[in-house]
């Protein structure tokens, strides 16, 4: 008799043989095939704007309030505490560090910003674990509370700023921006670097060259405030993963009672993810003012603390998953500001429509017969949509990040890793 021993080292589906791809090549594959989806589109469409320059720099932009807020968001759930108060976090934010940058300079507005949200998330820490208050209705009542409040404090004191007035702050500055040289143009003391990826651009080659032209967008005139968010969120990702720290406060998501039986203090690190919620939240908003308006006004955020809770659906409570939805919610609003006639933001539709048709293909393939009868029918209907309108309404590129977690919902539901005990009540001596 023979025995046979099976390799269990080697691949042996395709999916198994994608993921022992090394993720950083894995996320570069997926972003080269994306820029082919746009490259395609845009000939059919007669734009040029799906893979411009300046479409993929405003979008990094606006990526980063989302990205911040919504890392925020996952430092709450991943204890246990539900966060749709970031929306109010935010608008603190925004409020303190225009404050602080006017007073004292952009750094400060930073820091200033990260402390008004911080103190929102205190709030909410407090109500949410001490009182026993229900997430979501202290998170409805920072929401309510931080306009408010805003408004009653430029009343007292932006009103006696030169510039300001009950509903605006006078003009700040920002942290600066860079470019990175050689590849987008960027000088090195003096000196003007060439521009790689420009010239690339310029010569119109397939694909080749919409793909040079987004990565340029990414590197031309960064601002530095953006580079630090992206700083913040690699070390999010080893905090929560990789340290004794990020163990407990997962611990306190998962499993408080079993946290607390091996002596972990779970107020104390719900109080502590809840604050850095906050603090992200609040440096979410004080980029908004820093970066994107020059000050603060009322209403700015326009729910994009909301936006941030879609990400972090979207992106399965994982910080490169945060990071992609970001990036996918910023960029019809990136395209938008571009877009003067509507018809790129309209080709987004022929876009939606052919990943509908791929998730319609996979559900056929998985048997998942639901699924692929609710994918068809969305794209039939999209499709329908495309070609019979010659320029997307305004409002498309404020609904699409609602419209593509409703659609993770219903394809992806199964595979969501939402903390067990989030929203959970919890009192010391449970276990």
């Amino acid at each position: 008799m023979s025995t046979t021993t099976l390799d269990r080292s080697a691949p042996s589906t395709m999916s198994e043989r994608y993921l022992a791809i090394p993720t950083p090549l894995r996320w570069m594959g997926v972003a080269a095939l994306g820029i082919l989806v746009l490259t395609i589109v845009q000939s059919m469409s007669g734009t040029s704007l799906l893979t411009d320059s300046n479409t993929s720099g405003t979008m990094l932009r606006w990526s980063i309030p989302l990205l911040l807020a919504a890392l925020g968001g996952l430092f709450s759930e991943r204890v246990g505490i539900v966060n749709i108060g970031l929306e109010g976090m935010m608008i603190l934010g925004t409020w303190c560090g225009a404050w602080g940058a006017f007073n004292w300079g952009p750094w400060w507005g930073l820091v200033a910003g990260a402390v008004g949200g911080a103190l929102g998330g205190l709030l909410h820490a407090v109500a949410t674990i001490n009182f026993g208050v229900d997430h979501i209705v202290s998170g409805v009542a920072i929401n309510l509370l931080g306009p408010g409040l805003t408004r009653y404090l430029s009343e007292r004191v932006f009103v006696n700023y030169e510039g300001g007035s009950q509903t605006l702050s006078p003009r700040v500055d920002g942290l600066g921006n860079i470019t990175v040289p050689f590849f987008a143009g960027g000088k090195i003391g003096g000196w003007e670097s060439p521009d790689m990826l420009g010239w690339i651009d310029d010569k119109e080659w397939f694909w080749i060259s919409d793909m040079a032209g987004v990565l340029r967008g990414l590197l031309f005139n960064i601002a530095y405030f953006t580079i630090v968010a992206l700083v913040l969120a690699m070390i999010g990702s080893w905090i929560i993963w990789k340290t004794a720290l990020g163990l407990r406060m997962r611990s306190s998501g998962e499993n408080p009672s079993a946290g607390e039986s091996l002596g972990v203090n779970i107020y104390l690190y719900r109080y502590i993810g809840v604050m850095i919620s906050g603090a992200l939240a609040g440096m979410a908003g004080a980029f908004i003012v820093l970066e994107l308006t020059g000050l603060y006004r009322g209403g700015q955020t326009q729910g994009r603390g909301f936006i941030a809770l879609a990400a972090l659906i979207f992106g399965n409570y994982k910080v490169s998953g945060i990071i992609v939805g970001a990036s996918l919610f910023a960029y019809p609003l990136g395209l938008s500001f571009a877009d003067f006639d509507g018809s790129a933001t309209r080709a987004l539709l022929l876009v939606i429509t052919l990943a509908l048709i791929g998730v319609t293909v996979w559900a056929i393939r998985k048997e998942k017969w639901v699924d692929a009868i609710i994918g068809g029918g969305i794209a039939i209907a999209v499709l329908i949509w495309y070609l019979t309108t010659e320029a997307a309404p305004d409002w498309l590129p404020n609904t699409m990040p609602y419209a593509l977690v409703l659609l993770v919902l219903i394809f992806n539901v199964q595979k969501l890793r939402v903390p067990q005990a989030v929203g959970a009540p919890f009192r010391r001596g449970d276990h």
